[in-house]
């Protein structure tokens, strides 16, 4: 077998591939959500990876688009662009990355427009290599990318809703000249729906924030990779988080939030869970395996919540969870810390993150770093970095200058 057939496979299961690491794959328990196009799970700014990957009711900033686009409506700024970075498993290779570039603008002060473009590079691979020669046949440089845009509006003064309408495309395609296989890219429509709420109760003297989001994301059509084939369930996602800042002292906030993750898609049939020595057995897990495949992308949102063989207790394993808190200094300088959990069964991708922040004038730049709860895990140690820019404040800077 090539080592082109070798990675694709693993790059559509990018994550499963990170947990099989930490798991030992003959573990019959061993069962994760395996989708196509993964890498749209991948968090692409460092403010929200610094808090353990959470953001659904985290304060509005530029990379809302990400984690719930309704936020934007209750922006302070009238306008922001951002440009985040991540190597992806650098402790393996070196090629591999993630480039986002996202923007918003407000209209009015109730209602805003966004827009974002990621991309994703699996670097360059190369092929199987002449008998004769040993020379590489082919060598592609398989990648991914989405472009959306999305629109907000408040519908009262404390209470907001947004869509985000997609473009997806993973151009994994290559050519297998000694077997005369092949593959293509794959494309799909899809879209998030979203609503943020948040409210300024007071505690003593002090004046709180505490907030609540709700995103549901990637809904759309299914991808294929080998001419319609077979199909693959784009990465849906169903985010729910909530958020309390409170001032400390005098230009010091802090704020601890919690997000919880379910991917809304259903998952694959096991042989361990019908019995594969009679002929009923095999029947039943053929024909389960065969509508589970066939099944439209609508009707595995509400699967996905009654699929596990082994009830609520299993439907929970599938929850990803998410707590972090940020610290503020006069909003300047910004501390971050959060922990993610993943149950080890449905992938095992536990880590702690700790991030940092510096805002001077229309500029900010942030950080975070990751460190895997298991140290074999190709996700330790992974870097983000993000560098928004404020536009309104840019705007002003330049009026100025002009006078």
């Amino acid at each position: 077998m090539s080592e082109l057939k070798k990675l694709l496979p693993g790059a559509l299961l990018c994550f499963s591939a990170v947990a099989i690491a930490q798991n030992d794959i003959k573990n019959e328990d061993f069962n994760p959500v395996n989708t196509g196009v993964t890498t749209l799970g991948i968090t692409p700014d460092a403010r929200g990876s610094g808090m353990g990957n959470l953001g659904a009711a985290t304060d509005p900033d530029v990379n809302s688009q990400f984690w719930n686009p309704s936020k934007y409506a209750f922006a302070y700024s009238k306008g922001g662009v951002a440009v985040s970075y991540t190597p992806w498993l650098r402790k393996i290779v070196n090629d591999i990355f993630l480039a986002d570039l996202t923007g918003y603008w407000r209209i009015g002060d109730i209602q805003a427009v966004s827009a974002s473009f990621r991309y994703f590079s699996l670097g360059e691979v190369t092929s199987e290599s002449d008998n004769v020669t040993g020379e590489p046949l082919q060598t592609i440089n398989p990648y991914e990318f989405a472009i959306d845009a999305g629109y907000s509006r408040k519908l009262s003064e404390k209470f907001s809703a947004g869509v985000v309408f997609r473009y997806i495309l993973s151009d994994l395609s290559f050519d297998n000249t000694l077997s005369g296989e092949s593959n293509t890219a794959a494309s799909a429509f899809s879209f998030d729906a979203s609503c943020y709420y948040v409210t300024y109760p007071m505690i003593g003297r002090n004046e709180c924030q505490f907030a609540w989001g709700i995103d549901i994301s990637n809904i759309g059509s299914k991808v294929s990779y080998d001419h319609g084939t077979t199909y693959a369930f784009l990465p849906a996602n169903l985010r729910i988080g909530t958020q309390f800042m409170f001032p400390v002292a005098d230009f010091n906030t802090l704020s601890v939030g919690l997000d919880l993750n379910k991917l809304l898609v259903p998952t694959k049939p096991r042989q361990k869970d019908y019995d594969m020595d009679t002929i009923e057995g095999q029947t039943e897990y053929e024909e389960a395996t065969e509508k589970w495949e066939n099944m439209s992308s609508i009707t595995a949102i509400f699967k996905s919540f009654s699929d596990a063989p082994g009830g609520f207790s299993e439907e929970l394993k599938e929850i990803n969870v998410s707590v972090g808190a940020e610290y503020a200094y006069n909003q300047q300088f910004f501390a971050r810390l959060g922990y993610n959990y993943e149950n080890a069964m449905k992938g095992g991708r536990s880590y702690f993150t700790f991030g940092a922040g510096f805002s001077l004038n229309v500029v900010q730049l942030d950080a975070s770093y990751m460190l895997a709860t298991a140290q074999s895990s190709p996700l330790d140690q992974t870097l983000r970095l993000t560098l928004s820019f404020d536009m309104e404040g840019l705007g002003d800077l330049f009026g100025k200058r002009r006078r």
